[in-house]
């Protein structure tokens, strides 16, 4: 590691260690699951979005492209906008039932609407 990186430095002030090395946080992702072991719950909420309701898809695990290439298929199947954020799909207005098929067919047995 260069010394002249300060980002891998931040929040160390100073060591007198001779052997002290800069920990690099670095996060493994998680293997993603077969598509019939997700277990994905579909969920309504309004709340903190002015009134609107939005469809929630949660309880992926795996990693975030595919998580991301999951919200993109909902998305163009759905025709309308969302997010993917925190681990969670966030599709614009009520599509609980159509999501859920859509899941379904995808290969999501495990999937269910709460």
């Amino acid at each position: 590691m260069s010394m002249s990186d300060w980002k891998d430095r931040l929040n160390v002030v100073y060591s007198t260690n001779p052997d002290f090395k800069y920990d690099s946080e670095e996060e493994v992702e998680a293997d993603t699951l077969l598509k019939e072991k997700q277990l994905l719950r579909i969920s309504l909420d309004k709340r903190n979005r002015k009134g609107k309701a939005v469809t929630l898809i949660t309880g992926f695990i795996g990693a975030t492209d595919d998580l991301e290439a999951l919200g993109k298929l909902l998305k163009v199947k759905c025709g309308v906008g969302g997010s993917v954020k925190d681990g969670e799909i966030i599709i614009q207005g009520d599509f609980r039932n159509k999501i859920l098929e859509i899941l379904q067919k995808e290969g999501y047995a495990k999937s269910r609407c709460i």
